[in-house]
């Protein structure tokens, strides 16, 4: 009951210490930050260490998220070898470069030594070769190793998220020997849920789960409860794939090998949520048209990044206004074709981006592919009819009633279908015809789908009011 007692007092303080820096909401306070400013404008050193010693790393990477530049770089700097550096893994990665740049690579190199290796490469991988080479020079041998051998498998790659530091066995040991070694050796990694089992070549033989070890007798040998690592992921797997593999399998971690099937580091599902979050927002930011673009980007750089898509919706536009052009005599009869032109458009791009958005995350997930792509296109070529008759139908009476019209109101109504009908197909076949050509749907495919659905949807609205009307 003590024990009990004192876990329940541990849990009433954490609570309370929470309820000081995050509202309802969590949002830091500005009390806190207030609190924190104070400390660094007097460099009041002991007052940030008590105030930040105890804080998470995820918690320590929103307070310098949220922090002015100046502030964060006073905060590194006063904190100096107590700075928790695995908090940079928290931020984005203007901020991270920000600090980072600032710091002398031979903190930055004691302070690596201190981390896990996928926390460590994290870090480094953003910094320009020649500190890369300065930083890695200093460190141990075994150490620099590693890190090198991660730093040079490609970007967003297995290899490059793998933690190097892993438990492993030979064979014939007994589960005995596996316990003490456990027990014994001090350069084992913190936490682990797999052992590994490897021939003197360092080749994966299979792995042992941690209850597994805990149910089995200390005289049985671990070949003999060993199974076999049928999930083992290459280094140089994209990570979304590896994630996939998680997903799938329900993994908890996993054994990460080279090309020769030699066991180099081990993935855990922590690294995998990150990557999971991180791919998630990419295919978000994209589909909107703003690449790799982070909130504590500069007003240059962001402004950069979303030119060139601004630019294409631009020439976008004027094929859009150029099919206008093709009926101004007809507009300039009927006014009324004006006013509701823009609902025609504007409906079917809304419906060609919903089919878009499924279609763009069912191919990121794997989810749609040749098996059922004909099943899926005859479900969202329905939907876009059966929407198309629906709106068809209050449009058209809306737009009889507006402008005491039924022949507008019938012309608008088959227009209406017929961009919802081309909405449809257009959302769900752009994004696989580019992923077919190897161009990222989720970045390229609203600006075609958008053309599409307006140049299609002016073309009929108008096309078919110059018919009824007579008008040339």
């Amino acid at each position: 009951m003590e024990g009990q007692d004192e876990h329940m007092t541990g849990a009433r303080a954490a609570e309370e210490r929470r309820a000081d820096i995050y509202d309802e909401d969590g949002v830091i306070l500005s009390s806190f930050l207030t609190q924190i400013g104070a400390a660094i404008a007097d460099r009041d050193t002991l007052t940030l260490k008590r105030e930040v010693d105890d804080l998470h790393q995820s918690e320590l990477g929103h307070l310098l998220e949220a922090l002015h530049p100046e502030q964060r770089r006073a905060l590194v700097e006063l904190l100096g070898k107590d700075f928790d550096f695995s908090a940079l893994t928290e931020v984005d990665e203007a901020i991270r470069r920000d600090i980072v740049d600032n710091l002398p690579n031979a903190q930055i190199a004691q302070a690596v030594q201190e981390l896990d290796s996928d926390d460590a490469v994290y870090i480094l991988e953003d910094l320009d070769q020649e500190d890369q080479d300065e930083i890695l020079s200093q460190l141990p041998f075994t150490e620099r190793i590693r890190l090198r051998r991660s730093l040079d498998y490609p970007e967003e790659t297995a290899g490059r998220r793998m933690q190097t530091e892993f438990v492993a066995v030979p064979p014939f040991w007994t589960i005995g020997q596996t316990i003490d070694y456990m027990r014994e050796d001090n350069n084992l990694p913190d936490r682990f849920s797999q052992i590994f089992v490897i021939d003197p070549s360092f080749k994966l033989l299979g792995a042992i789960d941690l209850d597994q070890i805990l149910r089995t007798k200390r005289s049985v040998k671990v070949e003999e409860v060993m199974h076999e690592t049928r999930h083992a992921i290459p280094a140089t797997m994209d990570q979304e794939e590896a994630a996939r593999e998680f997903e799938q399998y329900d993994l908890l971690s996993a054994a990460v090998v080279d090309e020769n099937e030699r066991l180099v580091g081990v993935l855990t599902i922590d690294d995998v949520v990150d990557v999971i979050q991180q791919e998630a927002e990419e295919d978000l930011l994209r589909m909107g048209g703003v690449g790799d673009e982070e909130l504590s980007d500069s007003i240059l750089s962001t402004s950069r990044s979303r030119v060139p898509w601004l630019l294409v919706n631009l020439l976008t536009a004027f094929l859009a206004a150029s099919v206008i052009g093709l009926f101004d005599r007809t507009i300039e009869h009927i006014v009324a074709l004006a006013v509701l032109m823009p609902i025609v458009a504007g409906m079917g791009g809304n419906a060609g981006s919903q089919t878009m958005t499924v279609t763009v995350r069912a191919l990121a997930t794997r989810d749609l592919d040749i098996y059922n792509a004909g099943r899926i296109i005859r479900r969202e070529i329905g939907v876009g009819f059966i929407n198309g008759i629906i709106f068809a139908i209050l449009i058209g009476i809306v737009a009889a009633a507006w402008f005491h019209d039924r022949n507008l109101g019938g012309i608008i109504a088959a227009a209406m279908i017929i961009n919802m009908f081309v909405a449809a197909l257009a959302g769900i076949l752009i994004p696989l015809l580019l992923d077919r050509f190897k161009i990222d749907p989720a970045v390229a495919s609203a600006v075609f789908v958008t053309t599409v659905t307006d140049v299609v949807g002016f073309f009929a609205f108008l096309g078919l009011a110059t018919w009824w009307f007579g008008v040339g």
